[in-house]
This record gives C-alpha cells, sequence and structure tokens, in this order.
C-alpha cells in the first residue's frame, strides 16, 4: 500500500487531532508549577492513614496565607501547595496537621517568584535553542538534494512535524490536568525536549531513504514519480520505525504503571509523544513534501 496516495485522508485526521489539543490548550489552560510561578511545595505521610483532604484544608486553614492547594499524591501521601513560605509559616503548617496524628514531611521545595520566572524563560529558550540546532542540522544534512524539493523544504516540514509533535502531548496534557490537578514541571519540559530528538530521528531515517531514491533515480535515469519514490521509502522504514516506536511504548507503560509517582506524569507525556511522533514521522513527514514538489514542478 502506497501510503503518499492517501495522505488528504492523515492530513484531515491530523487536522481534527491538532483542532481538538489547541482546544484543551486554549479551553482548559497548562497549569504552571511552582518551578516556574514560585512557591512553596510539602510532601507528607501519614502512616496511620490519611485524612479527607477536606479535613487538612481545614486544619491549614488556622494558618493565614491565601490560597492552598491539597491534593492526594499517592498511598497515604498528600501534597500541599502555597505561595512562598517563610521558615516560620512553614514550621506552622507542620504543627497545624498533626495535632492529632502522626505525619512525616517527605520533601519541601520552596521557589521564589523571580527564580521561577527565570526557570520559565529558559525553558522556553531550550525549546527554541533544539528546533533551532535541528532545522540548521537538516539544511546542512540536505544540502545537496535540490530537485524536486529544495533542501529547505525538508527542514520546514521538519519543523510543521515538531509542531505537531509538541502541541498533541501539550494537549493531552491540559486535559489530564484539569481532571487530575496535575501542573507543568521542569519533568514537563524534559519530556518534550526529549521528544523533539525521539520525532526528528524517525523522521530523518525516511527523509533520508528518499534522498537515496532520487540519486539512484538520478544515475540510472529513472523516470518514477516523486510521490511513487516517497511511498516507496515510507514503506521500506516502517516496519523499522513501528518497532522501535513499540519497544520504547512498551517501557513506558512499564514506567507509567509500576515506577514512581514522581515519574508518572513523565511517562504518561512521553507515551503520548511518541505514539504522535510515530505517526507524524510515518503519515505526514514524507507526504507532505508531495504538495511542495508539485508546486516546484509546477513553477
Amino acid at each position: 500500500m502506497n501510503i503518499a496516495t492517501h495522505r488528504t485522508i492523515y492530513f484531515w485526521i491530523t487536522g481534527l487531532i491538532l483542532a481538538g489539543a489547541f482546544g484543551a490548550i486554549l479551553f482548559f489552560g497548562l497549569p504552571l508549577d511552582i518551578d516556574f510561578t514560585g512557591g512553596s511545595l510539602i510532601q507528607v505521610n501519614y502512616p496511620a492513614g490519611a485524612p479527607a483532604l477536606a479535613d487538612i484544608q481545614k486544619q491549614i486553614s488556622v494558618v493565614p496565607l491565601g490560597a492552598v492547594s491539597v491534593r492526594s499524591s499517592g498511598v497515604n501521601t498528600v501534597s500541599i501547595r502555597t505561595q512562598t513560605l517563610t521558615p516560620e509559616e512553614h514550621t506552622a503548617i507542620l504543627a497545624s496537621i498533626s495535632q492529632n496524628t502522626q505525619v512525616t514531611e517527605i520533601s519541601y521545595t520552596s521557589v521564589g517568584p523571580t527564580l521561577g520566572g527565570q526557570f520559565a524563560t529558559k525553558a522556553l529558550w531550550a525549546l527554541v535553542a533544539v528546533v533551532l540546532a535541528i532545522i540548521l542540522f537538516i539544511a546542512f544534512a540536505f544540502r545537496k538534494v535540490s530537485r524536486p524539493v529544495p533542501s529547505w523544504c525538508y527542514g520546514l516540514t521538519v519543523v510543521v512535524i515538531l509542531v505537531h509533535d509538541l502541541i498533541i502531548p501539550a494537549g493531552f496534557f491540559a486535559v489530564f490536568a484539569h481532571f487530575t490537578g496535575v501542573k507543568v514541571d521542569s519533568l514537563f519540559i524534559t519530556a518534550l525536549l526529549a521528544l523533539l530528538g525521539y520525532s526528528v530521528n524517525d523522521t530523518i531515517i525516511i527523509f533520508d531513504r528518499i534522498r537515496e531514491h532520487l540519486a539512484i533515480n538520478e544515475k540510472t535515469n529513472n523516470k518514477e514519480t516523486f510521490e511513487t519514490t516517497v511511498g516507496k521509502s515510507i514503506s521500506e522504514t516502517m516496519t523499522r520505525s513501528i518497532n522501535t516506536s513499540l519497544t520504547v511504548v512498551l517501557a513506558l507503560l512499564t514506567l507509567a504503571i509500576l515506577g514512581a509517582p514522581a515519574t508518572h506524569m513523565f511517562a504518561l507525556v512521553m507515551l503520548v509523544g511518541v505514539i504522535a511522533g510515530t505517526y507524524s514521522s510515518i503519515l505526514l513527514a514524507a507526504p507532505l513534501l508531495i504538495p511542495l514538489a508539485s508546486k516546484f514542478v509546477k513553477k
């Protein structure tokens, strides 16, 4: 089956998925953790069993802190998010929740608003830097490819695919965060950076096979259409891409189910991103070159 022949169907399916992801991000938003906004996070464990979250919230309310978020984060483990705490306020919270039961503090993190803003800026620049580095690499790697698609079109296509592979897991996270209360933290950014490299790796494999066939066609004076070349290249690399992705998916599923609670969200975002990246590499990346080739051939 020549996948490139049915590219219009895949383009429409992708458009619907992207519309849903965009809608989720705009409607639900991406709630930022204290890594970006500043604040304090206390994780405590109740050896005898955690009381109701409403009761914990009521106990903390005796300390004048403003808005406080209390959520379950594991078996008998509770996360308490507040504004940036002073040492006295930190002590007061622990005292208020320890009145009637034994409480063990697992971790305490406090980030100032300035530091949180700096971290958010650096995370954004990291994403931009990775994308630019990838574009420059592809432009260099395909510098000798000029027909029927100029070399810069390969880089442009990769940018489109990268945007797709970032929006899909971000949209999933927006929905998941709305119903579970999780927030965007440094691990989320780490997952996106890892997905960028993973997605490009799969796409480059297919592009490289296209380049090989174009070179062979030119040497043998083969008048094969570009659509046929693209379809043949996808078919030759599809099994490898699916098998590689399947092994990664199995590892991520294991991490999401059996791993530590701190890595569950990271594993889920990676899982969605790997599936989206495999889909885009096989069904979107190379087929997108065909309409570009048609425009350049007409010119």
